[in-house]
């Protein structure tokens, strides 16, 4: 059975490294750990969870700029931004419902030690692009930092782009320092319902390639669309196509005409609005 050490601070985080390393124990790095079910499993007797460093260290608004440690639940972090309605503009995606049945377990450190991103990555950039800086620990148990509060402060190798998606091979990361990004003013969600893969391909390939700016596409089979419950007039059961729209409501509502216009030979649609828009996606 694998034992689990629960540092409390960066120090202790060191002195776990240095006794794994001097007896030549593997330890497996971890947060929450609602990530572990991806990809093959670790072979170690012990996991080294950071998910005890948590806590925001500073959060200026008007700088777009948050740090905070690594075990900080990502849950905190939303709410904290949404406050100043802003947000993460990568959209990191919560696997533990589905990996273990725990929704709202993620952390801050396993979502960039992960790189996860969630549907707005083609159009924001993955979680290693919102980076920048950290402070971690080795595996000779050397404090090592890169970067800083600003995206222009590189000088040399980018550590921050090698360590983003490393799953913790390459150090223990304690603390994290990020950019966010003001949250959309309105955000619409167009639906057309019935279509099967190679008709929402097209969709998709045609809006993508257009102007209507989308920040997220997705295509559902009848199982996933049905299990949303989306309330919506006229509904009919089958597959679900996504397309979302997010900014100032002017340029939503013009884009949405132009992604209706350019869609209509697949149907009218339906579009959601405000919560339901946001719920459903």
């Amino acid at each position: 059975m694998q034992e689990t050490l629960k540092p409390q601070n960066p120090e202790q985080v060191r002195d776990a490294i240095l006794w794994a390393a001097d007896s030549s124990t593997p330890l497996e790095v971890m947060g929450a750990g609602s990530k572990r079910g991806l990809g093959k499993p670790v072979q170690a007797q012990y996991s080294l969870s950071l998910a005890s460093l948590e806590g925001i260290l500073f959060y200026e608004p008007e700088e777009l700029v948050l740090s905070a440690k690594a075990g900080t639940p990502l849950a905190v972090i939303n709410q904290a931004l949404a406050e100043k309605k802003q947000m993460l503009a990568f959209e990191p995606a919560d696997y533990g419902l589905i990996l273990n049945g725990e929704a709202d377990q993620a952390t801050l450190g396993g979502v960039i030690a992960a790189n996860l991103s969630g549907c707005r990555r083609f159009r924001a950039g993955a979680a290693r692009d919102h980076l920048l800086g950290f402070q971690a620990v080795n595996g000779r148990g050397e404090f090592i930092k890169s970067g800083g509060r600003v995206m222009k402060n590189v000088s040399g190798y980018d550590l921050c782009k090698l360590m983003a998606g490393s799953y913790g091979t390459l150090s223990a990361m304690t603390e994290l320092t990020i950019k966010v990004l003001p949250a959309p003013e309105v955000t619409s969600c167009l639906l057309v319902k019935g279509l099967n893969v190679k008709q929402a391909v097209e969709a998709m390939t045609a809006v993508a390639s257009s102007a209507c700016d989308i920040s997220g596409a997705a295509w559902l089979p009848e199982k996933v669309s049905a299990s949303l419950s989306l309330e919506l007039e006229e509904e009919k059961a089958g597959s679900a196509l996504l397309l979302r729209l997010e900014g100032f409501a002017p340029s939503v509502s013009m884009r949405l005409k132009a992604l209706q216009s350019l869609l209509a030979a697949y149907g009218n649609g339906s579009v959601l609005e405000g919560k339901a828009a946001r719920e459903a996606w």
